[in-house]
């Protein structure tokens, strides 16, 4: 009887501890209902409809009725939803979710730029059911942030946050219309902050665990403060829904480019007519650097401001004004931001020294491709275990070099396919010495020391970068 009276103290115990620890945890996890009555007024539902040419309808609208939308959901635009009649050649509507949020009293409303993207009409949905009619003021594409206004006064706005000011493990949440349901809240934890992602180098992205699904587009991320830090802007996914991946557009960011936009119609940011790549540990050991860091230089524009104001390929960039460039992808955004016109202090390294330049920003002109060239005759290198030919000057000029030898054939057991090096690269420079020749190429590669990695410049693809090539002992 002692023994059970002892066991069901000890379960008793071991009962109260557990409640008191959950209750402890329970008290440390986040209230977000105060949040969410607050700010859930101030976010809208965005669906926008774009008139196409359609196709035929294989199925012949089911007979002219109207296609189940079970089908539509699976078979997506098989199955396409004209607004009445059938044929070839017909105009349809096509329309599409996302979310936004209100940021002044007189109308003005912030979504991404992907969610209004040609956009015949725009319809905003309020909180309070209400359909407004948007007008697009403006849409930048490099940040995805485009900015709406609708005839309306007094509305709900929502406060807008810090996003420097974020760190990561805090917690947020997000309010939107994923898969068409309104006003879904979802919350996690910030993952990482100044993501760069492909194709956005101009964006230090907000990485959360938030669940973000197709519709949340554009809507709010909340600190705990319910003050918005961010715009939903993508997600990582291999199943076309949420995988624990979500970058937000930080609202610092966002609210510049809205600024812009609302007074200029544009946005203007800074440009220095550069193409950089990573500095990789083999191109660094090459450049005499202690460790990889900085953006470095493959190639100038000509005419751009970089050019002109002295710098040069192989310049590997460190600092801007003061600013660190830790790796390649930082210089985008710290030239990005710098306005047009204004000066910035670059510390770079070059033949092995710190140098300090001053280069006066440009304005981002459009993009333009350039040709790519074929090789044909050529000759060999076998320490290098590569065939060249020699480029006519015709080739030379499309390509915007002086000199160069095209890469024919590639020993794939040889330094130069180790190094990365593909038949049809132009080879521009080795360890800083001009290749126009085949004969040249030979010259080069004898100095070349076999106890360390050399910069090499080519162009591929009609873009300037560098590899890092070692050479075997002889």
């Amino acid at each position: 009887m002692k023994r059970m009276t002892r066991h069901l103290s000890l379960w008793m115990l071991l009962a109260a501890t557990l409640l008191a620890w959950q209750s402890a945890m329970a008290r440390e996890l986040p209230d977000f209902t105060e949040l969410v009555e607050q700010a859930a007024p101030g976010v809208v539902n965005i669906s926008t409809t774009r008139m196409e040419r359609g196709r035929e309808d294989p199925f012949g609208g089911f007979g002219g009725q109207e296609i189940p939308e079970i089908f539509r959901h699976f078979f997506g635009d098989r199955f396409p939803a004209p607004p009445g009649g059938g044929g070839q050649g017909r105009s349809q509507e096509r329309q599409s979710l996302g979310s936004g949020f209100i940021i002044s009293e007189d109308g003005y409303i912030l979504t991404n730029a992907h969610v209004v993207q040609g956009a015949d009409e725009i319809l905003v949905r309020l909180n309070d059911r209400r359909e407004l009619a948007a007008e697009l003021i403006g849409a930048d594409e490099r940040t995805d942030v485009a900015l709406l206004r609708v005839d309306a006064d007094d509305l709900p706005t929502l406060t807008l946050g810090d996003s420097d000011a974020l760190r990561v493990g805090e917690w947020v949440a997000a309010i939107g219309s994923p898969f068409g349901f309104d006003s879904s809240v979802t919350a996690g934890i910030i993952s990482a902050i100044n993501r760069t992602l492909p194709r956005d180098a101009y964006v230090p992205f907000i990485q959360t665990d938030v669940a973000i699904n197709p519709g949340n587009s554009g809507g709010p991320l909340f600190n705990l403060d319910g003050e918005v830090v961010g715009i939903n802007s993508q997600i990582f996914t291999r199943s076309g829904g949420f995988m624990g991946l979500s970058f937000a557009i930080p609202i610092n960011v966002a609210m510049d480019v809205a600024g812009q936009l609302r007074d200029d119609g544009r946005v203007s940011r800074g440009w220095l007519g550069v193409m950089i790549q990573p500095v990789s540990r083999d191109l660094a050991e090459s450049f005499g650097m202690d460790s990889p860091s900085g953006a470095l230089i493959a190639d100038l524009d000509p005419e751009g401001p970089a050019a002109r104001g002295g710098l040069q390929a192989g310049d590997v960039i460190l600092e801007v004004d003061g600013d660190e460039v830790d790796r390649s992808s930082t210089l985008p955004r710290l030239i990005g931001r710098t306005s047009p016109g204004s000066e910035v202090d670059l510390v770079l390294l070059r033949d092995g020294e710190e140098h300090r330049q001053t280069v006066t920003v440009g304005d981002w002109p459009d993009a333009e491709g350039r040709d790519v060239t074929r090789a044909e005759e050529g000759g060999r290198q076998s320490r290098l275990g590569l065939a060249v030919s020699e480029l006519e000057a015709d080739e030379l000029e499309r390509l915007g070099i002086e000199d160069g030898v095209r890469v024919r054939e590639l020993d794939p057991s040889g330094a130069a396919a180790a190094a990365g090096i593909r038949p049809g690269d132009v080879l521009v420079s080795i360890d800083h010495q001009v290749v126009g020749s085949a004969d040249r190429l030979v010259e080069v590669v004898e100095s070349l020391p076999s106890d360390r990695a050399v910069p090499v410049r080519l162009y591929r693809d009609g873009r300037s970068l560098f590899v890092a090539l070692r050479l075997a002992d002889d």
